[in-house]
This record gives C-alpha cells, structure tokens and sequence, in this order.
C-alpha cells in the first residue's frame, strides 16, 4: 500500500538508487572480506590482534587515506544496520518487534538487551573480518580466539560466502520474477 501511494520520483529513483546503493555496500563488504582472506592467507600480520603502539591521529587506519576511512565508517555503519533488520527478521526474534502504543514492559527490556548485545558485538565482527583495523580504543583484539587463524579464517569465509549467496539469490530471485511477469508466463 506504500508503494502505491509512493510518487512516481520515488518509486522510479529513489528505490531504485537505493536498491543499487545497498548492492553497491554489499558487493563492497565482500570485497573487503574476500580481500582480508588473501591477506591472511599471505601474512600473519592480518590477525585481527590489538593494536601495538599506534597513536591515534599518526598512524592511518586505511591505506586510501581519508576516503577510505569513511567508506570504513560508511561500511561499519549499513553493517550495524542490517544486522539489526536480519535479527529482527529471523523467525526466532520476530515476535520481539516492539508495537505502537502497545509494547509491554518484558518486550522492552528483550529489545534493549539485543540491541546492546548487537552494538557490543560489532567492534569486534567489524575487525575480525577486516573492515577495519581501529581499535575503538577498547582493545578488542586481545581475545584469545582472535589469534587463531582457523577461527578467522572460517569466519572470513562464511561471512562472504553467506553474503553472496544471499546476494545471488535475492538479485536472481527479483529478476527471475520480473522477466516471468514481463513475458506473461505468471497467468
């Protein structure tokens, strides 16, 4: 019903460019990804540890300099955003979607400890797969687990594996349906 309601700048530019906007973010975190697991596959300085004596505003966190520092930003924050949607979209979580004017006080209290756990994880999601090596000066990276190549590695590779397959399949799906639709085979 929104979508009908949509004017017609919005509904053949504004989807579309944001369509292509989150394609575009997308494509790039995998690239990102898949380009951290040939780093660790060549250098063990790719490890995701903390940070030895890097002082902040000497040292550039992205070898693009400021353009990929915010693309970094940009990347970290269209990362906390759709784990937010694909969490409250799961089947499991669907049911603690907060209603309008009609949330009891244990949905609130459900939704506040998932997002603080959503925002804690994300430092440490963002650098375990390579998105960006600043620290957040909280030394995330003296976790054990972090040094552990298989871990990383495995981790890497799942989340670019998932990413594209899911990618492909919504893409493929939409266009699969659009071409149906257009040669009349729907009826």
């Amino acid at each position: 019903e929104l979508r009908h309601r949509a004017s017609p700048w919005q509904r053949n530019l504004g989807y579309p460019l944001a369509m292509l906007g989150l394609l575009a973010l997308t494509g790039i975190s995998v690239l990102i990804v898949c380009f951290h697991v040939l780093e660790l596959l060549l250098d063990d300085a790719a490890m995701p540890r903390g940070m030895q004596d890097a002082s902040l505003g000497q040292v550039s966190f992205s070898i693009f300099g400021s353009f990929g520092a915010a693309l970094q930003v940009v990347l970290i924050f269209y990362l906390m955003v759709s784990s937010v949607v694909g969490f409250y979209s799961s089947p499991l979580f669907t049911r603690l979607l907060p209603e309008r004017q009609d949330t009891p006080l244990t949905k609130i209290i459900g939704n506040c400890v998932s997002l603080l756990v959503l925002s804690s994880a994300l430092p440490v999601f963002s650098r375990t797969l390579g998105i960006t090596r600043f620290d957040l000066l909280g030394d995330f990276g003296r976790y054990n687990w972090l040094g552990n190549f298989y871990i990383v590695f495995l981790y890497n590779m799942g989340f670019a594996g998932l990413t594209t397959l899911c990618l492909v399949k919504k893409v493929s799906w939409a266009v699969q349906a659009e071409l149906i639709r257009a040669f009349g085979e729907d009826r």
